[in-house]
C-alpha cells in the first residue's frame, strides 16, 4: 500500500490518503494541546507511545469480538486504518470520578463509581465539544438511534474488556473517550485509545500515568507515557 497525500492535519495526528481507497494512513504526532487547544506543548515520542498502545489496544478489541478501524501497524509512527465516515460524536466512559465529573456532581476525584457512567458529547471545537443525549443526536441528524445504540454496545463490551486486563497491569482505567465510525454500514470503533484519550491511575499510589501530567503540569509525562505503554503491553501478552 502507498502513501499519498496529507488530507488533514489534528491536533495529534496526520491523516494521508492510500492509493486503496478503503483505508487511510495516520501518522502519530508528538504535539499535545489541552483545554481545547488552549494550552500547547510537545511530548517527546508521544507520536511513537500512542501509535503502538493504539495498535496494540485495537488488536487486543479486535481479538476479542470488537470491531474497530485498525489494519496494520507500519512503524513506529505509523499505521492504516479502515476508512469511516465518522460519527460526530464521542462516548465518554468514567469508572471513577475525576476532571470535570468531579465538579458536576460534587464528588471528590477517586470516587469509585457503583457502575460505569457513559455520556454523549457532540465533537465541535468551536462549541467546546457540549454534552448532549440521545434525542439531541437523533433530532440534529449526528447519528441513527440504532447508530447510537450500537456505540452504547461496543462501549460497554470495550469497558468490560480494558477495565480487566488494565487491572492486570495495576493501573485503574479511571475514564476514557471512543470515537466511532461507518463502513459497509456497520458502525465500528475508530481514533485511538492512549494516555490521551484514557486517564491512567497507579492502582497503589494513585499517580496520573496520562495526558493530565501535561494538562496540570506535573512534569514526567514522557516517563508517565513510556510506564504505562510497558505495563499494560506485559499484561495483554500475559492475557
Amino acid at each position: 500500500m502507498e502513501k499519498l497525500a496529507m488530507l488533514y492535519e489534528g491536533k495529534a495526528k496526520k491523516i494521508y490518503d492510500t492509493d486503496n481507497k478503503k483505508y487511510f494512513w495516520v501518522e502519530y504526532k508528538d504535539d499535545a494541546t489541552a483545554f481545547n487547544g488552549i494550552k500547547k506543548g510537545t511530548i517527546a515520542d508521544k507520536g511513537i507511545v500512542n501509535n503502538k498502545m493504539s495498535a496494540m489496544m485495537f488488536a487486543y478489541l479486535a481479538e476479542n469480538g470488537v470491531n474497530t478501524h485498525f489494519v496494520e501497524l507500519i512503524n513506529d509512527r505509523e499505521q492504516v486504518v479502515r476508512r469511516l465516515k465518522m460519527i460526530p460524536l464521542e462516548i465518554v466512559v468514567r469508572n471513577i470520578v475525576a476532571g470535570s465529573l468531579s465538579k458536576r456532581v460534587g464528588k471528590e476525584e477517586g470516587y469509585v463509581l457503583d457502575s460505569p457512567v457513559f455520556e454523549l458529547y457532540y465533537k465541535d471545537d468551536s462549541l467546546g465539544d457540549p454534552m448532549v443525549n440521545e434525542t439531541h443526536a437523533i433530532a440534529l441528524g449526528w447519528a441513527t438511534l440504532d447508530q447510537i445504540h450500537d456505540m452504547k454496545e461496543i462501549a460497554l463490551k470495550v469497558n468490560a474488556l480494558l477495565t480487566e486486563v488494565i487491572d492486570r497491569a495495576g493501573i485503574d482505567l479511571v475514564d476514557y473517550k471512543l470515537e466511532f465510525g461507518v463502513c459497509d454500514g456497520k458502525v465500528m470503533l475508530g481514533d485511538e485509545i492512549s494516555p490521551d484519550t484514557c486517564r491512567f491511575w497507579d492502582k497503589e499510589t494513585q499517580e496520573k500515568l496520562d495526558k493530565d501530567r501535561f494538562r496540570r503540569d506535573l512534569g514526567k509525562v514522557e516517563e508517565a507515557y513510556a510506564e504505562v505503554y510497558r505495563r499494560i503491553k506485559e499484561a495483554i501478552a500475559n492475557a
